[in-house]
């Protein structure tokens, strides 16, 4: 069995200040990539769009302001400011001119943007109107889809507003052969084109592209040499001095030519990650299996004595710094669903190698080393378990997690690689998966995933049967007959069945509409020559060039489904203590607790949508007066008794997450009405849906968008998040938990699944805490659970944080499948977190 180092560098006092330099004050929007690829595209006008994208790429390039912070030792920074962003206008802009001056102060993840900044941008986005990829997308989707879209059955808006994103690249193919190996590789196929060939002007268009780019990229790095060298000649430190010439050697060198070093290869991949982000707004560009393609390097300097692991530890963590400065502003409804500031570049460590024997490698524990060094939300480290896993790699990580950091996330090769064989992947690419963004698997550098295509919120289907698909007084899904003529349960299930299936196939037609917007209006030639077959294909993976080809929207809600569905059959259908229609009112009243103004204007409208229907005039002022009227009513204490009852009830019920085979059988098929229907479908690529089951933090917002639910849920609460069991109803412990979400289908939900666990940090104190700890997670693996992440934070210090943000700048948590810094966060967000269920014992 391998050998590794196992000890635990020292922090060195760089790395701190670089922190406290990157987090010194509020993230900042800036113009140029606006201002220089307007200008690019009016220089372009009627040449195809890949060489117009590839031709802008290189203008950004050249011409966008560029600097070396204080003390860094790997360079490239996309803004002047820390944590600052640039906008994207090819996408979408009308969004960001609307909050310009609401963008500082919103609550979730604000900016700040100067008065000139925000004029620039609105003088370079002019030319950008009836020209974004949002705006064609909208025209493709039908209007059925835009119906569900607005009333919140599900969302499209992340690349809807945004580029696409999520996928890791051929970082190894760069160090090894450099950008150069790429050049040559796409100008052979080019010479090998014929002219009469049926392809040759979209292959020769797209190949000229891609050489335009890897050439652009060179420059780009020549321009930090020059500026390493400029600012080596101008101090007079003499440390500083030599690590400013080293800085430019290495920019001199690579990513143009092959990594001769480690360092060398750590700075190639920062400038490929990097750069990736400049050309395209899309996030979770994921470093992927970084300890298989560095460690190499590293070995071999630390073989020919050419670098110290004290050293080297600097270095790396020194990338990890880095990987924060990267940023995005997104509109405000979508900040609330990704609040935290979070680009999700996750970087993987462990697992099995294409062989099957395990890779674990000294840069494993020290990815591990410098996620514990630099203390902050990128990367989202997460490491691959298997039955082979070395017992220190898990160790070391125990240790990293219960700092409370929220890192790493823990991944099961014995369910995660069967997924993807199910899939049509073969055995050796499914054993070299790596996670992207949050929770999702894929073949890296072979795969254009669509991961995180769309949030679907199960429990509104639920709405719409008791509604018969009408939401806030308008007709906006199919019917399914009214509850209160419904005699079984199995005729109430398949009312659910059919609301899910007819909205899926909505989320299916908004995907598909945007799909093929980007592949029309904003392909990426740079990021497509890093993935495999482009450049054999001659296309980007836009337009189906990847591989493997996939759409992965994601379900949530799975615990209230499930705990209302097992609810409604026994207190409606089994016991006949109540029925559909008592249920439809109480829900309809919040259960007697109250209607918060939301509940009262949808109750209005509905009511005014009833008096139309019978035929009635209404005036402009009937609905301040209908609400006004609801406002003011009092329900009979008869009627408020019923339903108080009744929410007792089902509050009184089991609930999924506390080992209850029948109760968590009803979650599995819950979780199977999402799973089944989205796998039926293809996208515009050539490939297949696949579906997830995890919100990111959408359920918090989207759940604010929803009524009442029959698990007991009120109105506008959050919904359960993943497969997680809902807030404060996992009330046996944590083994019992995990084995109710165990008892789900992972396997069919291949773009990912999520499952949060809060333990107090006395729960993995001391060697037996870590251990205990490491057996749950075996546990719950060798019971087919796909994906675990934890947070071990007391919850006074959370509500301390929330009182004195001030006093908790560097608080980190684990939000859904990323962690966060949690004053960033929406009160709502951080309310969320509070309310998750606290282990006191990891067994």
């Amino acid at each position: 069995m391998a050998k590794f180092y196992v000890d635990e560098i020292p922090k060195s006092d760089r790395i701190g200040r670089l922190v406290a330099h990157l987090y010194a004050k509020m993230p900042e929007i800036e113009s140029a990539r606006a201002r220089l690829i307007t200008e690019s595209y009016q220089s372009t006008e009627g040449q195809p769009i890949v060489l117009r994208r590839a031709r802008a790429l290189h203008h950004i390039l050249k011409h966008i302001p560029i600097i070396i912070r204080d003390e860094e030792l790997i360079v490239g920074s996309t803004t002047i400011a820390p944590r600052g962003c640039q906008t994207y206008p090819e996408f979408s802009f009308e969004w960001l001119e609307a909050e310009f001056d609401t963008v500082e102060h919103r609550e979730a993840d604000p900016f700040y943007i100067s008065p000139k900044t925000a004029e620039e941008i609105r003088q370079a986005d002019r030319y950008w109107k009836g020209k974004t990829s949002s705006e064609l997308a909208s025209s493709y989707m039908s209007a059925e889809a835009k119906k569900a879209i607005e009333h919140n059955i599900f969302t499209t808006g992340n690349y809807f507003y945004n580029g696409v994103g999520h996928l890791t690249v051929q970082y190894e193919k760069v160090l090894n052969q450099g950008l150069e190996g790429i050049i040559r590789q796409a100008a052979e196929e080019l010479a090998g084109l014929g002219q009469g060939d049926a392809d040759y002007a979209k292959k020769s268009i797209f190949l000229e592209a891609v050489i335009i780019d890897c050439k652009a990229v060179i420059d780009y790095a020549h321009r930090y040499a020059d500026l390493a060298e400029q600012k080596a000649a101008e101090t007079t430190d003499s440390k500083r001095k030599a690590e400013l010439m080293a800085i430019a050697e290495r920019c001199r060198l690579v990513p143009e030519k092959p990594a001769a070093s480690y360092a060398q290869a750590l700075q190639s991949f920062w400038f490929i990650q990097q750069i990736l982000q400049i050309e395209s707004s899309g996030h979770s560009i994921s470093p992927g299996r970084f300890d298989q393609y560095i460690d190499p390097f590293f070995q071999r300097d630390l073989a020919a004595g050419k670098i110290t692991r004290e050293e080297a530890q600097e270095l790396l963590d020194c990338v990890f710094v880095k990987l924060n400065d990267l940023n995005k502003c997104r509109d405000a409804a979508s900040a609330k669903g990704f609040a935290g500031y979070s680009l999700f570049q996750n970087l993987i460590v462990g697992g099995q190698d294409a062989e099957g024997r395990d890779a674990t490698r000294d840069l494993s524990f020290m990815c591990i080393t410098a996620a514990k060094h630099v203390f902050l939300p990128m990367p989202s480290l997460s490491i691959r378990v298997w039955n082979g896993s070395p017992h220190d790699l898990l160790r070391r990580a125990a240790d990293l997690t219960r700092t409370g950091v929220g890192l790493p996330a823990y991944y099961n090769d014995e369910v995660i690689i069967p997924a993807l064989m199910n899939r049509g992947i073969p055995l050796e690419d499914a054993r070299n998966y790596s996670i992207i963004g949050c929770v999702e698997p894929q073949v890296p550098g072979k795969t254009d995933g669509w991961h995180d295509a769309a949030f679907f919120n199960m429990c509104r289907p639920l709405e719409l049967v008791f509604s018969d698909g009408q939401d806030k007084g308008e007709q906006i899904s199919i019917h399914t007959g009214k509850v209160e003529q419904m005699r079984t349960y199995e005729e109430f299930f398949a009312a659910y069945q059919a609301q899910m299936n007819y909205n899926i196939s909505l989320l299916v037609n908004s995907d598909n509409a945007i799909d093929v917007a980007h592949s029309l209006l904003t392909p990426n030639p740079f990021e497509s020559c890093l993935v495999d077959d482009c450049i054999k294909r001659g296309r980007c993976v836009e337009e189906g060039g990847a591989h493997y080809n996939f759409t992965g929207p994601q379900g949530f809600g799975i615990a209230n489904v499930g705990n209302a569905l097992y609810a409604i059959k026994k207190l409606v259908f089994e016991e006949k203590r109540y029925s559909l229609t008592d249920f439809k009112n109480a829900m309809k009243m919040n259960f007697g607790q109250g209607l918060d103004e939301e509940s009262i204007f949808s109750l209005a409208l509905e009511t005014l949508a009833e008096i139309k229907a019978q035929g009635k005039e209404l005036d402009r002022n009937e609905l301040p007066r209908v609400i006004e009227s609801i406002s003011s009513m009092e329900l009979p204490a008869d009627v408020k008794k019923l339903y108080e009852d009744l929410w007792k009830a089902v509050l009184e019920e089991p609930k999924f997450g506390n080992d209850d085979d029948e109760v968590d059988e009803f979650a599995r098929i819950a979780a199977y009405t999402y799973t089944r229907p989205v796998e039926t479908y293809h996208n515009p690529r050539g490939g297949q849906f696949q579906a997830g089951l995890y919100p990111v933090s959408a359920n918090v917002p989207l759940g604010a968008q929803t009524g009442a639910t029959p698990d007991g849920r009120l109105a506008h609460a959050p919904v359960a998040d993943g497969v997680s069991p809902y807030v404060g109803t996992d009330v046996s412990g944590p083994t019992a938990a995990a084995n109710s979400v165990a008892k789900l289908d992972h396997g069919i939900a291949s773009n990912g699944t999520l499952y949060n666990m809060k333990f107090h940090p006395s729960a993995l104190s001391g060697n037996m805490g870590l251990d205990n700890f490491i057996a749950l997670v075996r546990g719950f693996f060798d019971q087919k659970g796909m994906h675990m992440q934890f947070n071990v934070v007391d919850k006074n210090t959370l509500l301390d944080a929330q009182a004195h943000p001030e006093k908790y700048r560097q608080l980190v948590v684990r939000v859904a499948g990323y962690s966060a810094l949690f004053t960033t966060l929406s009160k709502s967000l951080q309310d969320d977190i509070i309310s998750r269920t606290e282990q006191t014992s990891p067994l």
